[in-house]
C-alpha cells in the first residue's frame, strides 16, 4: 500500500532473525497474490478477489495488515483501469475481458509485516496496457537494485525514474510518473520512515543501512501524472482517466544485498 508523504526521524533497523521473520510475512503476501491472480478472469468480482486475499492470509496464521487500516475495509486494494492506487474492493464491481488491475497486499504474521503489489491482465489486454505494465515493473527492480548499504535513499528514486523514461523511450510512449505517492520503510509498522519518491535525483536522503527494509513501488500511467481521490477518500484515479499500473515489493537491506522479501520461492 502506498505512503503520502511522512516527515519524522528515525528508521528502523532489524535483526538478521528479525528480517527472517519479515521473510515469513512476505511468503504469505506473495501466496495470497499469486491465488488471487489465478482468480482473476473475465466476470469475478473485486469483492471476491478480496475473500480470495482474506482466506490464504488467515490460513496462514496472518492477518490482513489493510483491513481496518484507518477504516479501509478490503484485505486488497484493487484498482482496476484509471485506479491508481487503494480501491475498495466490492462484489458489485465485475471485470471484463481487457481490463488492467493492480491488486495491493499486505500481511502481519508474528507482529512483522509484508507489502507488494502486482499488475494483472484479465483476459486479452491492448499492447499499450501490457508495455504500461511491464514498465513499471521494470522501473521496481531497477529500484531494488539500489536497496544497498552505503547508498543514499533517493538512488533508488532516481533508477526509478531513469527505468521509466528509458522504458517509454523504447517503447514510444510518454508514462507519467505517480509523485505524491511512493514507497516507505516497514517492519514493525506497515508505512515508516522513510518516505520513498519514484522520481528525484540522487545521492540525496539517508544513507541505507543494513536492516532498514523498504517497499519499492511505481506507479505509472499512460496519461498525465496527475491525479485525483475519488469521494470514498480512498480510491486515487488519474486525473485524465488513462489507464495505470503500480508493483511493488518490500526489499531488505543485507550484507549480501538486497534481499526481497515478497518474492515468491
Amino acid at each position: 500500500m502506498s505512503a503520502v508523504l511522512r516527515r519524522g526521524k528515525g528508521i528502523e533497523l532489524k535483526s538478521r532473525g528479525e528480517i527472517e521473520a519479515m521473510r515469513a510475512s512476505g511468503l504469505v503476501v506473495a501466496r495470497a497474490l499469486a491465488a488471487v491472480a489465478e482468480k482473476a478472469v473475465p466476470g469475478v468480482s473485486t469483492g471476491e478477489l478480496d475473500a480470495v486475499a482474506d482466506q490464504v492470509i488467515r490460513d496462514a496464521g496472518a492477518v490482513p495488515s489493510f483491513k481496518g487500516y484507518h477504516g479501509f475495509p478490503g484485505s486488497i486494494c484493487a484498482s482496476v483501469n484509471e485506479r491508481v492506487v487503494h480501491g475498495i474492493p466490492s462484489k458489485k464491481e465485475i471485470v471484463q475481458e481487457g481490463d488492467l488491475i493492480s491488486v495491493d497486499c499486505g500481511a502481519i504474521l508474528d507482529g512483522w509485516h509484508g507489502d507488494s503489489a502486482v499488475t494483472l491482465a484479465v483476459g486479452e489486454i491492448s499492447e499499450a496496457d501490457r508495455a504500461l505494465s511491464e514498465a513499471t515493473k521494470a522501473s521496481m527492480w531497477a529500484g531494488i537494485e539500489q536497496v544497498r548499504a552505503g547508498n543514499k535513499l533517493t538512488d533508488i528514486s532516481h533508477a526509478v525514474e531513469q527505468a521509466a523514461l528509458a522504458a517509454a523511450k523504447a517503447d514510444g510512449r510518454e508514462y507519467g510518473i505517480i509523485a505524491e505517492y511512493g514507497g516507505h520503510g516497514i517492519g514493525t509498522q506497515m508505512h515508516m520512515e522513510p518516505f520513498l519518491p519514484n522520481l528525484g535525483k540522487p545521492g540525496r536522503g539517508p544513507k541505507l543501512k543494513v536492516g532498514m527494509a523498504i517497499a519499492v513501488e511505481p506507479m505509472l500511467t499512460l496519461g498525465t501524472a496527475d491525479t485525483d481521490e475519488l469521494d470514498d477518500a480512498w480510491t486515487v484515479v488519474t486525473a485524465d482517466g488513462s489507464r495505470a499500473a503500480h508493483w511493488e515489493h518490500t526489499v531488505a537491506i543485507t550484507e549480501e544485498g538486497p534481499w526481497v522479501l515478497t518474492q515468491a520461492e
